[in-house]
């Protein structure tokens, strides 16, 4: 069964350990993008590797997908799950398929899953 919920009027919502496994963290499969809605400083301090960022912000004011991103199931994360959810519903009005992470960032980290800086060392949920 598919966590992407068609004609339901709204994204889904999925857990951080589902969020790995559609994305590839969790056992090097997956076939989603995890896309980050984090403020540039925020995604500096800390993300998930392979993830693809676009602000709230950026995605609000009608910025468009990264090409890595674009026609692909998107797992939408930041850093507690509000904006998440917000970019969520932004994107499934826009036709694409996406689901919010619940808990973000702080309950991926909180999960042992990985999270790197902007230079690829360990990084810090900002």
């Amino acid at each position: 069964m598919s966590i992407f919920r068609r004609g339901t009027g709204g994204p889904g919502r999925v857990s951080v350990e589902q969020a790995a496994v559609r994305t590839g963290h969790a056992d090097g499969g997956g076939d989603a993008v995890l896309l980050d809605v984090r403020e540039p400083y925020e995604w500096q301090a800390g993300h998930a590797p392979r993830a693809v960022h676009l602000s709230l912000s950026a995605l609000a004011a009608g910025a468009g997908l990264p090409a890595e991103a674009q026609a692909r199931p998107l797992i939408v994360i930041c850093r507690s799950g509000n904006r998440s959810r917000q970019a969520a519903e932004l994107l499934v009005a826009r036709g694409a398929q996406a689901v919010d992470v619940i808990g973000g960032m702080r309950d991926w980290a909180g999960a042992g899953l990985p999270v790197v800086d902007a230079r690829g060392g360990n990084g810090a949920i900002a």
